[in-house]
């Protein structure tokens, strides 16, 4: 090979050399340029009207970043408005695993070491009645303690009694919030909404007509029967219900040994505490209260904690519902509300396009028709 074919070939290299370095350079002035002209802007925006998920808190701010290439080498202007521009809207709210709400409907005839009917009327019961003031505040206080220490961070305990003012507001548990008094239009469930996880019923008894049951009855001692869509149920059901309505499962019932049958008859999965075991309507084998307080923390948090396994029950739509009274006295009475069927002397029939819209209208025929 000659002296000139060799210098040519060497001067080539050396040209691609350059080339290459020529390359590089231009890559990185290229996204040098790119990364220069990016511009990020990020500001804040009030966003209302957005429903956060059930058990987390509110939104209240969007914040919007805006990601923009306003130039770029050797990207046409047309791609870079569309492909390069983005907006990421980022919702900001307090995490579902920070918040738990439960919610206790505590009612009296169900609480250990109460047998009479005597002892939960605060008309005539006199020191009998006081005592099951605290005894129910007893067990109001083991549902509240085992609801925290099983992970619930606000406690709304309704007193559901008669007329929803039992229990001694200075001997309750400090961590919770008392819904005492009426009227309300929801009675015992009153103020129970999405937002709670998890429904507890304490102190509850049995429907109307159950066999060895403390003071048996559904709402009323006027009521002989209540049935939702064909089923019979009791204060239970009828509120279990309300719960479902919303999405709220009813993981914890306690009462004697029949109302903790019901209630697993009805909610799969279902905590209970049976705290006595009736003989009669008006007898009964009972834990001490301690014992029983006993159980109902621990079962309590063990529901609390397991609420995401027990399912809401829900009342298929619309709801046929089916009231019996036991006397035609309370019969006429509750004739009055102009939404329901009068059939025959004692039984009334009415339809409803939601649970709520129901059970309004079977509490304004139980208010007005009283008790006999």
């Amino acid at each position: 090979m000659n002296a000139s074919k060799l210098t040519s070939r060497k001067n080539r290299r050396e040209e691609r050399k350059k080339g290459k370095g020529s390359t590089t350079g231009q890559a990185l002035t290229i996204i040098s340029a790119c990364l220069s002209s990016i511009s990020l802007r990020s500001f804040s925006l009030p966003w209302w009207g957005l429903t956060p998920p059930r058990g987390q808190a509110p939104v209240d701010v969007v914040h919007v970043h805006v990601l923009t290439l306003k130039h770029a080498p050797g990207i046409p202007q047309r791609r870079r408005e569309r492909h390069v521009r983005s907006v990421k809207a980022i919702r900001t709210m307090q995490s579902g695993a920070e918040r738990m709400k439960a919610y206790i409907s505590i009612d009296m005839e169900g609480i250990c070491g109460i047998v009479r009917e005597l002892e939960t009327d605060p008309k005539k019961g006199g020191d009998a009645y006081e005592q099951s003031r605290h005894l129910m505040t007893q067990e109001a206080n083991a549902a509240i303690e085992g609801c925290i220490k099983g992970g619930a961070t606000e406690v709304l305990i309704a007193d559901s009694h008669w007329n929803f003012d039992n229990l001694i507001p200075e001997e309750l548990h400090e961590a919770a919030t008392l819904l005492r008094g009426t009227p309300r239009g929801l009675s015992m469930m009153q103020d129970l909404d999405a937002s709670f996880d998890a429904a507890l019923f304490v102190g509850y008894h049995a429907k109307a007509g159950t066999p060895r049951a403390i003071l048996d009855h559904t709402y009323s001692g006027t009521i002989a029967a209540v049935r939702v869509n064909g089923t019979e149920i009791g204060e239970t059901g009828i509120n279990a219900y309300l719960a479902g309505h919303h999405g709220v499962p009813v993981v914890l019932v306690t009462g004697d040994r029949a109302v903790t049958a019901e209630a697993k008859a009805l909610i799969p999965n279902i905590h209970t505490v049976a705290v006595k075991d009736a003989t009669g309507a008006t007898s009964a084998r009972n834990l001490h209260p301690k014992k029983a307080r006993e159980q109902i923390r621990a079962e309590a948090t063990k529901a609390v904690q397991g609420a995401k396994s027990i399912l809401p029950i829900r009342a298929k739509t619309p709801i046929e519902m089916i009231v019996e009274f036991r006397g035609t006295y309370a019969a006429d009475r509750a004739a009055m509300i102009p939404t329901v069927r009068r059939v025959g002397g004692l039984r009334f029939e009415f339809e409803a396009d939601d649970y709520p819209e129901a059970f309004r209208v079977f509490y304004a025929m139980v208010t007005i028709a009283g008790d006999e």
